[in-house]
């Protein structure tokens, strides 16, 4: 399968990005990882999505001396070496990678149309959060889909602590040109609630791209400190 890779630094991480031809993409691609039988049964799409998400895996953990892929988990899920954790995702025709050592998610997403974003912004975002969406300085289909990836961003990089938190689990409390801010409910998990997650973000070509970490998951008095210090 055509590739080409290259990565930037994006919220005190190395992004690598994969963009990829799925056209090109041929069986045979797959059988460099381990666990390639386990993808016999998938369309063509969802391989080359999985390939090129691999691909830019493999490229983030050899920056750290690692020279294998990542498994494949009971849930689908990436299995990251001892010690790393990490995040894949992918939209169309790019696929993202970033590894740490503290837990971390990343999410691209293509930006709604108007008629999309009308249509699904009641089972993103509540009241509260449409008015922070509509106050910003940004469309509103892209503030919508920022307000989706960002949430995403947080259920990958804490989802070993949450089973299957729903989009009320989480809310926008402020929006800005890098940064978006969600407050996690105790419907996200109990011993997380209410953190401040700020959550990095960036516009690439019709895609926006969000990062989650640990480090960017604050509790109320770390939140209260930021601006005494």
């Amino acid at each position: 399968m055509l590739t080409s890779h290259f990565s930037l630094p994006f919220a005190e991480h190395r992004l690598h990005i994969v963009d990829f031809d799925a056209s090109s993409f041929h069986e045979h691609d797959l059988l460099w990882l381990p666990h390639h039988e386990r993808l016999r049964s998938a369309g063509r799409k969802r391989k080359a999505e999985h390939l090129a998400g691999r691909i830019a895996a493999v490229h983030a953990l050899r920056k750290v001396g690692v020279r294998t892929a990542p498994g494949i988990g009971d849930k689908r899920q990436p299995l990251w070496p001892d010690g790393v954790f990490g995040s894949i995702s992918h939209c169309a025709s790019t696929a993202l990678a970033v590894i740490s050592r503290q837990r971390i998610g990343v999410d691209i997403e293509k930006i709604m149309s108007q008629h999309t974003a009308t249509e699904l912004a009641s089972s993103i975002i509540d009241s509260d959060e449409r008015q922070i969406l509509q106050a910003s300085s940004l469309p509103f289909p892209l503030a919508l889909t920022l307000a989706f990836s960002a949430k995403e961003s947080v259920y990958k990089a804490f989802s070993d602590h949450a089973t299957l938190p729903g989009f009320d689990s989480a809310k926008i409390t402020s929006l800005t040109a890098t940064q978006i801010s969600l407050n996690l409910l105790p419907a996200f998990v109990t011993t997380m609630a209410e953190r401040i997650v700020h959550i990095g973000w960036f516009q690439r070509d019709n895609s926006v791209i969000t990062l989650c970490s640990w480090n960017d998951a604050l509790s109320p008095r770390q939140e209260r400190s930021r601006f005494y210090t």
